[in-house]
């Protein structure tokens, strides 16, 4: 009976070892995610004279189907010729219920290093 103890222990850990890495990932999600829209309300200075991607500060409200005004804010590579401006709705991706976790759909636009 001892060696069937510690034989379920023994796959219990594996199988938690095996989730935490999963989650690490990425791949292992509880819930699909929310879309919504962030409300521009304040966007860093295109810098001059600049080729390519740059990097560019968001801040903006977020409204979705389980949030409505939540301010937020995030650094993304953005490619200079498509800087965003105040009054701009961007179209984003969020975990329901955490407005703070949002990333931008947007093809052109991908997260910053850091962010």
């Amino acid at each position: 009976m001892l060696e069937f103890g510690m034989l379920l222990i023994m796959i219990l850990a594996v199988a938690g070892v095996v989730a935490v890495y999963l989650r690490g990932r990425g791949t292992f999600r509880s819930a699909p995610g929310e879309t919504g829209t962030l409300y521009v309300t304040g966007v860093s200075p295109r810098p001059d004279d600049a080729l390519g991607e740059q990097f560019v500060t968001i801040t903006g409200n977020v409204t979705g189907p389980t949030v409505q005004g939540a301010v937020v804010y995030g650094r993304f590579a953005w490619d200079v010729d498509a800087w965003p401006s105040i009054g701009d709705l961007i179209t984003i991706a969020y975990p329901p219920g955490k407005p703070e976790r949002w990333q931008i759909v947007h093809p052109g636009a991908r997260p910053g290093l850091g962010s």
